[in-house]
């Protein structure tokens, strides 16, 4: 039985469930922030999840395979030249993640580095980033499909946790007014903490995306 989705709603569903009832080249803009363990296992953090990060520690995982099928449904229900925003740790920036990208139309254009002006764990350095990888599908495109040139590659903001793994509305505000116009459907399935909801209430545009733990039935 297939779930009703509902635009601009939180939607209880599977991310990969709602991304096979999307149609093909419907989506303009796409985020998406993998539920992955990267530096968090690279660190071996042994009292996570007692005496620190017991939310994040909690949440369901994905494996590399479903990160694949999450960007591969992305790739399909994109339009041509359209965008995807990569959330991911040092980690994984510094190993790589286009081999995720292989069997698609894909391709890495640009990067910002979200400065949270917080100081997290670490053994040696303290983490304080996190970094947006950005991914056009093909053909590449910058001239009438990216609209703002103001936004700078290290982007400042302080947000309010909400969930373990909240992102900066201000930031994807911005970055949906770049690459989308009123109305244009803007996709996060993944969608955690609703950040990209709040951000597309604030700019107009139109809301599909759920998440198996925080959605609304």
């Amino acid at each position: 039985m297939e779930y009703a989705i509902k635009k601009n709603h939180k939607n209880k569903i599977d991310g990969l469930t709602l991304l096979q009832q999307l149609e093909k080249a419907s989506i303009k803009t796409a985020f998406f922030d993998p539920q992955y363990r990267g530096i968090l296992d690279k660190l071996g953090y042994g009292n996570e999840g007692e005496k620190r990060g017991r939310a994040r520690s909690s949440l369901p995982q994905m494996n590399e395979d479903q990160i694949i099928h999450f960007i591969e449904h992305i790739n399909r229900v994109l339009v041509p030249s359209g965008h995807l925003f990569l959330w991911v740790d040092k980690f994984h920036l510094c190993q790589g993640v286009l081999d995720w990208f292989l069997n698609t139309d894909l391709h890495l254009v640009d990067l910002i580095t979200w400065d949270k002006e917080k100081i997290g764990m670490g053994y040696r350095t303290r983490r304080r980033s996190e970094y947006l990888v950005i991914f056009q599908k093909l053909p590449i495109r910058a001239k009438n499909v990216w609209k703002t040139h103001t936004i700078p590659d290290v982007w400042r903001e302080k947000v309010i946790k909400t969930h373990p793994h909240s992102k900066p509305i201000s930031l994807q505000k911005e970055l949906i007014k770049a690459t989308s116009e009123e109305g244009d459907i803007i996709l996060d399935p993944a969608s955690g903490g609703y950040s990209v909801l709040e951000a597309c209430r604030q700019t107009k545009r139109t809301f599909i995306g759920g998440d198996i733990i925080y959605g609304e039935d």
